[in-house]
C-alpha cells in the first residue's frame, strides 16, 4: 500500500473516528456509574471499536471509490479517444494519478480550444479574403457589360477595348479558381506524388524559355549562374517542381524592375541538391516575410492585383516543396531584391 493511498486514507480516518466514539462510550457509562466490571468495559470498548471501525472502513473507501469512478468517467468521456475505463487501485497513490489526470486533460483542452479559435479566425479571414478577391473582377465585368448595353457596343472601337478588359477580368477569376482548387487538393487529399528522375536543369531552361515573352517586356534577364555542363538529375514529381520554379520566377519578373535580373543558381550538396532563385526587384519588408507563404497574404494588394496574382502561387509553391519532405525558405530586403532556396533529393545516376 503506497503512502497517501485512498485505502491508507480511509484506514486512518476510521481508526480516529472509532478512537473518538470508543472515547465517547466509555464516557458515558462511566457518567452513569455502571458497575459492570473492568472486563465488561474493555470488551464494550473494543466491540464498539470493531464495529465502528468497520462501518467507517468500508463507507469512506467506498465514497472514496465511488467518486474517484466517476471522475474516471467524466474524463473518458469527454476525451476524443474513447478508451476503456481505468480500474481504481485503492492500494496506490490515485489522487495525485486523478490530479496529473485532470491537469494533463484540462491542458489539452485549453490547446484544442486555442487551436479552435485559430481556426476560426483564420476561417474567417479566408473567407473575407476569398470574397474580396472574387468581387474585384466580378464588378469589373458587371461594369464592362453595363457599359455596352447602354450603348457603348454601337462603336466598334469601345465595344472591342471593353471586351478586352472584361476577358482580362474573367481570366483573373478563372486563374483565382484554379489556383484555389489546386490548392485545396494539396490539402485535403495530398499531393499525390509521381516521383521520376530528371534533370533540373533543363527543367530551368524550359522554364526560362516559356516566360522569355514576360521577361522581355520589361527588359529582365533571365539566366542560370554557373551552369553546370552536365545534367543535375533529381528525384521529384517533375510536374510540380515545374509549377514551383514557374510561380516563383514569374513573381521575379512581375515584382522585378526594369532592365533588372533573375538568376538560378544550383548547389550540390551531397544528397541534395538546393535551388536558389534570386531577383534584384522591390523586395519585400522583413515584417511581411514570415506571413508571405500564407493564403492570398500580399505586401502590395494593389500593385498584386495590377499584375494580376491570385495570391495562393506562394502557398501552393510551399505545400509542394514540404510535400517532397523539403523546406523553402526566403530572404529579401526591400529595394534590394527577393531569394527564394529550395531543395530536392538528388536521383542516382
Amino acid at each position: 500500500m503506497e503512502k497517501g493511498s485512498p485505502r491508507e486514507t480511509a484506514l486512518k480516518a476510521s481508526f480516529v473516528a472509532s478512537l473518538v466514539i470508543c472515547v465517547i462510550v466509555f464516557v458515558i457509562a462511566s457518567a452513569k456509574q455502571m458497575n459492570l466490571g473492568v472486563d465488561f468495559y474493555a470488551m464494550l470498548t473494543l466491540a464498539a471499536f470493531i464495529i465502528c471501525f468497520a462501518v467507517y472502513y468500508y463507507a469512506i473507501e467506498f465514497f472514496i471509490y465511488r467518486k474517484l469512478k466517476m471522475i474516471y468517467r467524466t474524463i473518458n468521456r469527454l476525451k476524443v479517444d474513447k478508451k476503456k475505463g481505468k480500474k481504481v487501485d485503492m492500494n496506490s497513490d490515485i489522487l495525485s494519478e486523478v490530479n496529473q489526470e485532470v491537469v494533463t486533460w484540462a491542458q489539452l483542452k485549453s490547446k484544442e480550444i486555442n487551436r479552435l479559435k485559430e481556426t476560426e479566425v483564420y476561417r474567417k479571414e479566408f473567407i473575407g479574403n476569398l470574397s474580396h478577391e472574387l468581387k474585384t473582377p466580378i464588378f469589373s465585368i458587371q461594369g464592362y457589360i453595363l457599359t455596352l448595353l447602354e450603348g457603348a457596343m454601337e462603336d466598334p472601337e469601345v465595344a472591342e477595348r471593353f471586351l478586352k478588359k472584361a476577358s482580362l477580368s474573367v481570366e483573373r477569376m478563372t486563374t483565382l479558381i484554379e489556383d484555389l482548387d489546386a490548392l485545396i487538393k494539396l490539402e485535403t487529399s495530398g499531393p499525390n506524388l509521381k516521383l521520376s528522375k530528371f534533370n533540373i536543369v533543363l527543367s530551368i531552361q524550359e522554364i526560362f524559355e516559356s516566360l522569355d515573352y514576360a521577361a522581355k517586356k520589361k527588359n529582365i534577364t533571365l539566366k542560370i549562374k554557373n551552369k553546370p555542363e552536365e545534367p543535375v538529375w533529381v528525384n521529384a514529381d517533375k510536374a510540380k517542381i515545374e509549377q514551383v520554379i514557374t510561380n516563383l520566377v514569374a513573381n521575379s519578373i512581375n515584382y522585378g524592375n526594369e532592365n533588372g535580373k533573375t538568376v538560378v543558381d544550383i548547389h550540390d550538396m551531397d544528397t541534395k541538391i538546393m535551388v536558389e532563385l534570386s531577383d534584384n526587384g522591390i523586395g519585400i519588408s522583413e515584417k511581411y516575410l514570415p506571413r508571405i507563404f500564407e493564403r492570398f497574404y500580399r505586401v502590395d494588394k494593389s500593385r498584386t492585383r495590377h499584375e494580376g496574382g491570385s495570391g495562393l502561387g506562394l502557398a501552393i509553391v510551399k505545400h509542394i516543396i514540404e510535400a517532397h519532405k523539403q523546406r523553402i525558405n526566403v530572404n529579401s530586403k526591400e529595394g534590394e531584391g527577393t531569394t527564394f532556396t529550395f531543395t530536392l533529393d538528388r536521383a542516382k545516376k
